[in-house]
């Protein structure tokens, strides 16, 4: 599977960006998409997934009630709709994919995904 994020950008604080993750390669609906972040001088941390069941998703709590993830079957692609960016929202984002069948809390953690994206950065000015 290959995975192409886009849709980053520089944005004032209190802004919206809507990531994009285009997947190739694979059945994509079977996959649960995960999108984690990345800061300067910190750990890939865990920010939202959409499982393979449709309709399931699971968010970080600093992201909760600002943001929203979806997929698209047909088209191949998850998003992730981010709203009233913070500073600290800052950070290369990432999105990735797991096959089914692993517990479903070992999809917060990045080591269980196999497939990665190349990443998109996100800006948020204060």
């Amino acid at each position: 599977v290959q995975l192409q994020a886009s849709g980053g950008g520089l944005v004032a604080a209190g802004g919206s960006l809507r990531l994009s993750c285009a997947a190739s390669g694979g059945t994509f609906s079977i996959y649960t998409l995960g999108w984690f972040r990345q800061a300067p001088g910190k750990e890939r941390e865990f920010v939202a997934i959409s499982r393979s069941n449709i309709g399931s998703t699971t968010y970080a709590d600093f992201v909760k009630g600002r943001s929203t993830v979806s997929r698209d079957n047909a088209k191949n692609t998850v998003y992730l709709q981010m709203n009233s960016l913070k500073y600290e929202d800052t950070a290369v984002y990432y999105c990735a994919a797991a096959p089914p069948g692993r517990l479903w809390s070992a999809y917060f953690r990045p080591l269980v995904y196999d497939y990665w994206g190349q990443g998109t950065l996100v800006t948020v000015s204060s």
